[in-house]
């Protein structure tokens, strides 16, 4: 949130101060609002020992871990992301259309993915994917009826409204059920 208000006074600055006048004519050019505007926010730490596979621990990735930082806009069904991977190893592996997730289930339990983030990019040391998206979601798996992909009918506000019953994880070819994951809430 700090970023999102260091820009919009930067923008605003910017914007007053290319106004024919400059600051005396400051009414000529209204700040602009900030490109983001969140219902909610999240920052989740994503750990090896939080990983299960239906609901046994697979102590995931050891040495892995991930930084989430989630910003929701439930009226626009909107989520922006800044995902952090650090001691990532092997490669990225979901029959997913990506393996880093948001999934729908409690802590200690598997579920389906509801959202397919784009994969970090990077090293071992550090990978990083920045964005948004915006619903419809996407993840290429079908659900339980074979046919409907698991984030179609998926909105941002069912977070808002539950948040530990989501998480986010990332899955490596060493740690197929998942290198990291953390819960929502």
């Amino acid at each position: 949130m700090k970023f999102t208000a260091i820009t919009a006074v930067a923008a605003c600055a910017s914007a007053v101060s290319a106004a024919p006048g400059g600051w005396s004519n400051m009414k000529a050019a209204p700040c602009p609002k900030s490109p983001f505007q969140f219902t909610s926010t999240y920052s989740v730490t994503a750990t090896p020992d939080q990983v299960v596979n239906g609901t046994t621990p697979t102590g995931g990735l050891p040495g892995a871990i991930g930084h989430y930082e989630l910003g929701l806009n439930s009226y626009t069904n909107t989520i922006c992301y800044n995902i952090t991977l650090i001691g990532f190893r092997g490669n990225y592996q979901s029959a997913a259309l990506t393996a880093t997730h948001l999934h729908e289930a409690a802590k200690g339990q598997s579920g389906p993915p509801r959202v397919a983030f784009p994969n970090p990019v990077g090293d071992e040391k550090y990978a990083n994917s920045i964005g948004c998206m915006k619903g419809p979601f996407k993840t290429g798996l079908n659900g339980t009826d074979g046919v409907t992909d698991t984030g179609a009918n998926f909105q941002v506000s069912q977070i808002e409204k539950n948040p530990a019953g989501f998480f986010v994880d990332v899955h490596s070819s060493l740690a197929v059920p998942g290198a990291v994951r953390g819960q929502i809430a």
